[in-house]
């Protein structure tokens, strides 16, 4: 059985959902980038994808790439490919395009020389040529263009797998089926319906996503109603095997079907639930959803003891809608959540945030997708009426009235630095960085920003030395705290408290909370997992930005070294840049995994990316035996440690100079190790360094948000000199 690589692609920022979906499909080699996911298999595995996956949009087939830097080129690479293995002379075919970058620019120039290439290859060979159809060819054929590499692929799906054929054409605004699946699965739906949970959609529309949520739960496959396929037309289709997986799919939907939870849909507008209706009547599921017109005050309450997910998609100005109605629409979906609704889950789809203040509750998560070009937003809610939810740790936020004079020239500061630093950041492509770091005294926190799929800000409040009043200090810190929540127009999910005091041994590193509160962010093009709950920091220190890009600039065909890695994004870096081997060593378990996730996040994994959990200052003693050397190495140790898993205590002044010898041992003979460290009173024994060459890197290390606080680290290079 032949073996092949596809590739599916999706909407942006749905990637991760159809890389999960195509796994839980028992599909192998599962790739997912940006635009989609790469897979292997058999043919079974694309027909499997075809029929089943509910976000996909296309399943390809590439056949070949090849560099096409002119017309000319183009047209070769294209008539290499036999097509007669693919297409019947008699049959009709169509070529799809996209160029980006690329000599040629023009996507119908490129799919017409595509076509010719084609056409020509059969009319040499046989005298005759095959069809063009656009609408539904036997074969459809895609070609993508990037900086003058062609991917020349087969259109397996043949038209977007968003058409499941159930849904009535023409109808206003509607959601793409992909789309409604893809907010069903970010809102937990499969969970809940298997728990017996019901779905309500107060305003249904056309019915796309009751209907989505019927076929989740029902384990019908999406596909099952389409007549036409990319696949039917192409020489090598194997109509026993796609015969028996839409006869295995036929089997799981009719015992599926039994097992779908109450779905409700309503809808003020009798035209919209004719539609929805109709299509119902289309997918064959009459009676197992219900729907009805019903304005949005009139919505009946969830039953006693029903439990479930209402999941919206309201206008938001663009289509639908008039922008000055909306307002009073959104008021009244949240009155009718917390009525109607108490205790089940709600989720909300929009692309116009503004309105989302008129709802009267707060997110608890937040996801970004796209309706088509439109950047929308879909907000998680608990359903609690009327009852605010709280800021994690932190205390009660002071309303306006409560607030002094100083508070105004606070925001002024915030709106300041956001304008300034949110510039700077904007043109560096900077997504985490530090807004505020005690510019005022009175307000003595620290507030850092980490631009994910939704904003979160972490404020940390230095403790107040005791000559300071502690109601007056609580007073300002509740202050701060309402104004931040202002400025930066943060729902409490988004705002994270802590108190960052000074820090014994591991203590900064010591566990605050088991919440697994991770998400991911971006740093230079890197993606790493931060988690704002469970420790002290993050997992990303925001003053070492500029150090981990040195370190990747320096690490092209090197062994790198990382010691006391913490979370690993160093190690990320360097394998980015080209690394020969990456060694990570922390004495932490959680680190170690936390790094594993970082590398694997990005792609490295394998026997070349060694994780070592240990204790570094008996590890670098073990191995100053052995005869691995790196030509990188970083080494950032705490300031003191006193950790029960080291068989001594540890001070980087009093124990650097031996810390570094050590460390100089394991370079190559041309090595360079990095050396840095927060201890503000740090100073550097160059006399008992004199093997070193030594280069104080600490203020070009030095990030533009923490140019007001110099002495955040300390960075040096050492080099051994040469005898």
């Amino acid at each position: 059985m032949s073996h092949y690589t596809f590739f599916a692609n999706a909407a942006k920022n749905i990637e991760s959902l159809l890389a999960d979906e195509l796994k839980g499909l028992g599909i192998e080699g599962v790739q997912e980038t940006r635009g989609g996911a790469h897979f292997s298999g058999s043919l079974e595995a694309a027909y499997r994808v075809c029929l089943w996956s509910r976000v996909a949009n296309r399943v390809f087939l590439p056949l070949a790439q090849f560099a096409a830097g002119s017309p000319e080129v183009l047209y070769q690479g294209v008539q290499a490919i036999d097509w007669s293995q693919h297409l019947a002379v008699q049959s009709t075919f169509a070529v799809d395009c996209n160029v980006a970058s690329s000599n040629i620019t023009h996507n119908h120039y490129a799919a017409l020389k595509t076509k010719d290439a084609i056409v020509d290859q059969f009319r040499d060979r046989t005298g005759e040529r095959p069809s063009i159809d656009t609408e539904q060819p036997a074969l459809r054929i895609n070609l993508h263009l990037y900086r003058n590499e062609a991917t020349l692929s087969l259109d397996l799906s043949g038209e977007s797998l968003h058409r499941r054929a159930y849904r009535e054409e023409g109808a206003a605004a509607p959601l793409k089926e992909t789309l409604a699946a893809a907010l069903l699965l970010r809102a937990g739906w499969p969970a809940i319906a298997q728990q017996g949970g019901s779905l309500v959609d107060p305003m249904c529309g056309s019915g796309t996503l009751p209907i989505e949520a019927a076929l989740i739960a029902g384990d019908i496959a999406p596909g099952l109603l389409r007549p036409y396929w990319g696949f039917l037309g192409w020489l090598q289709h194997d109509a026993d095997l796609w015969q028996s997986l839409l006869d295995e799919a036929r089997q799981r939907r009719d015992a599926g079907v039994m097992h779908i939870p109450p779905i409700r849909g309503y809808d003020h507008h009798p035209v919209a639930i004719r539609s929805a209706k109709a299509n119902l009547d289309r997918v064959g599921l009459m009676g197992k959803v219900i729907f009805e017109q019903c304005s949005l005050d009139k919505l009946p309450p969830c039953g006693e003891g029903e439990q479930g997910l209402v999941i919206v998609n309201p206008p938001y100005g663009e289509r639908l809608g008039e922008e000055s109605e909306l307002p009073m629409l959104y008021a009244q979906l949240g009155v009718t959540l917390k009525a109607c609704f108490n205790g089940w889950r709600a989720s909300v789809f929009t692309g116009n945030l503004p309105l989302l203040d008129q709802l009267g509750m707060r997110p608890a998560k937040t996801h970004s997708l796209y309706n088509g070009t439109i950047e929308c937003k879909l907000l998680h809610f608990e359903v609690r009426p009327d009852k605010p939810g709280a800021m994690h740790r932190g205390p009660r936020p002071l309303a306006v009235e409560e607030r002094s004079e100083g508070a105004v020239m606070f925001a002024n500061r915030l709106n300041k630095n956001l304008k300034n630093l949110g510039r700077w950041a904007r043109q560096q492509g900077i997504t985490c960085y530090r807004l505020y770091d005690a510019d005022m005294p009175e307000y003595a926190v620290a507030v850092d920003l980490y631009q994910g799929e939704q904003l979160w800000v972490v404020v940390q409040e230095y403790e107040a030395p005791k000559s300071v009043d502690e109601q007056k200090a609580q007073f300002r810190l509740r202050e701060a705290l309402s104004v931040i929540r202002e400025v930066l127009s943060l729902a409490d999910s988004q705002l994270y408290f802590k108190v960052r005091k000074r820090q014994k041994g591991a203590a900064q590193y010591e566990r605050l909370a088991t919440e697994q509160d991770f998400h991911e962010v971006e740093e230079n093009g890197l993606r790493l997992w931060v988690n704002f709950a469970d420790y002290l920091d993050t997992g990303l220190f925001l003053d070492h930005r500029m150090t981990r890009k040195l370190l990747g600039e320096q690490a092209q065909g090197r062994d790198f070294l990382n010691l006391f890695a913490y979370t690993g994004t160093a190690s990320v870096y360097a394998a980015r840049g080209g690394a020969r081997s990456t060694t990570t060593v922390d004495m932490s378990k959680t680190y170690i995994d936390w790094t594993e996730r970082n590398m694997a996040l990005n792609g490295y994994r394998g026997v070349k990316h060694q994780l070592i959990q240990a204790d570094c200052l008996q590890w670098l003693r073990d191995a100053a035996g052995h005869k691995q050397r790196y030509g990188l190495i970083f080494l950032d140790p705490p300031s003191f440690s006193t950790s029960k898993r080291m068989t001594t205590t540890f001070d980087v002044q009093r124990d650097h100079v031996q810390l570094l010898q050590d460390t100089g041992r394991l370079l190559t003979p041309d090595g360079v190790l990095f050396f840095s460290n927060n201890l503000r009173k740090f100073k550097l024994d160059h006399a008992a360094l004199a093997q070193f060459e030594i280069e104080d890197i600490s203020a070009k290390t030095l990030p533009k948000d923490f140019a007001a606080n110099p002495r955040i680290h300390q960075c040096f290079i050492l080099r051994n000199k040469h005898q």
